[in-house]
């Protein structure tokens, strides 16, 4: 007798458990990689060749979630530490036009993670030469799809003891797609988030460039 397909029910049953594993991963073990988290997730399960894997944006709400049940005045404080410290970098890199993106900015920094930053140079060989004549010590990073997004390198470095990754954006190209938030918003944030709990990113007005 042939095998029963899952039932439609079954398979959204399965996508909502591999994001909430998923999100879990993320937010104890530091991976920031959604695809990563999915695939370890679904291998967990047994479910790997499901080919039903949730999205990111599913996979982040669980994440919020989690955070908020489990990790909430932990989050809290990671985040403030980390935008101050994104703020720091950014006002240190301020000739480049320093935007702030990724889970720092939409508050789902999981422990460990690192911050990144969008910076627009004529080209990477300015930041570099900025970083080596400014005494700031600093590594490579290598692009696996470099310039598909834009991003001509990216720069590792360590502030404040947390690691901060740094995308350069030719400037004729302008920054990434992805949302991101400049030196004043980051400022604002931090303002917000002293006087209260995390607020939802939704109610920030950054800008999409």
């Amino acid at each position: 007798m042939p095998r029963r397909k899952p039932a439609p029910a079954d398979s959204r049953y399965l996508r909502h458990a591999i994001a909430i594993a998923a999100a879990r991963l993320m937010a104890e073990s530091g991976l920031t990689d959604y695809a990563a988290a999915k695939r370890k997730a679904a291998r967990s399960m047994g479910a790997e060749n499901s080919g039903g894997l949730p999205t990111n944006e599913e996979v982040q709400t669980e994440l919020r979630a989690y955070q908020s049940i489990y990790q909430e005045e932990e989050q809290n404080d990671r985040l403030q530490m980390l935008r101050q410290t994104a703020l720091n970098a950014m006002q240190l890199l301020n000739d480049f036009q320093p935007r702030l993106t990724g889970a720092v900015l939409d508050g789902t920094a999981p422990r460990y993670s690192p911050i990144h930053l969008q910076l627009i140079a004529d080209s990477s060989k300015d930041v570099e030469i900025w970083l080596l004549t400014n005494q700031i010590a600093f590594n490579t990073e290598a692009l696996q799809h470099k310039g598909l997004k834009g991003q001509e390198d990216r720069f590792v470095l360590d502030i404040d003891d947390t690691t901060v990754l740094v995308d350069i954006f030719l400037s004729q190209r302008r920054h990434g797609a992805a949302p991101s938030a400049t030196m004043s918003e980051v400022k604002m944030l931090l303002a917000n988030s002293a006087k209260a709990n995390q607020q939802p990113m939704a109610s920030f007005d950054y800008k999409v460039v």
